[in-house]
C-alpha cells in the first residue's frame, strides 16, 4: 500500500514545480516587460506589444547545470492580433534555489533584467545541463 502513494507524491511534486517556475516567470518576466510596454512612446520603432503572453515549462523535472545548481526551462510564447501562438519568442530559465531567472540572448544567457533595459552581462554556464561523466 506504502508503494502505491509514491507516483502520486511524484507526480505531486512535479506540478507544484512546474506551477512555481510558471509562477515565477509570470510574476519576474511577463508582468515586468507588459508594465515597461505600456509606458513606451506610441511612435516607436520598436515592434507592437503582443496581444497576449503565455509562459509554457518546456519541461516539466529539474536540470543541473555546469556549477550544479537545479533549474527548470521554459519559454513565453506570444499571440498578437491573430488566434495563433507564435512560440519561444524568449527562452530561458528559472532556478528553483535563488527564483533567479535567465533570459537566452543569441547563443548566450542574461539575466531576465536584460529584457527590462538593464545592462548585464552574460552569465556562464546557467540554463547549460551538466555534461554527463564520460568513464
Amino acid at each position: 500500500m506504502a508503494l502505491s502513494l509514491v507516483p502520486s507524491l511524484a507526480w505531486g511534486d512535479e506540478t507544484s514545480l512546474v506551477e512555481w517556475a510558471k509562477l515565477r516567470v509570470d510574476e519576474g518576466l511577463v508582468r515586468p516587460i507588459a508594465q515597461n510596454e505600456g509606458t513606451r512612446k506610441s511612435f516607436s520603432r520598436s515592434r507592437p506589444a503582443p496581444r497576449e503572453r503565455r509562459v509554457r515549462i518546456t519541461q516539466t523535472s529539474t536540470t543541473l547545470d555546469r556549477h550544479g545548481n537545479a533549474y527548470v526551462p521554459f519559454a513565453v510564447d506570444v499571440r498578437f492580433g491573430s488566434d495563433e501562438w507564435q512560440e519561444n519568442d524568449v527562452v530561458g530559465c528559472a532556478y528553483r534555489e535563488s527564483g533567479a531567472l535567465f533570459v537566452q540572448i543569441g547563443d548566450e544567457y542574461r539575466p531576465a533584467a536584460f529584457l527590462l533595459g538593464k545592462n548585464v552581462k552574460p552569465a556562464p554556464g546557467v540554463c547549460e545541463p551538466k555534461p554527463e561523466a564520460r568513464s
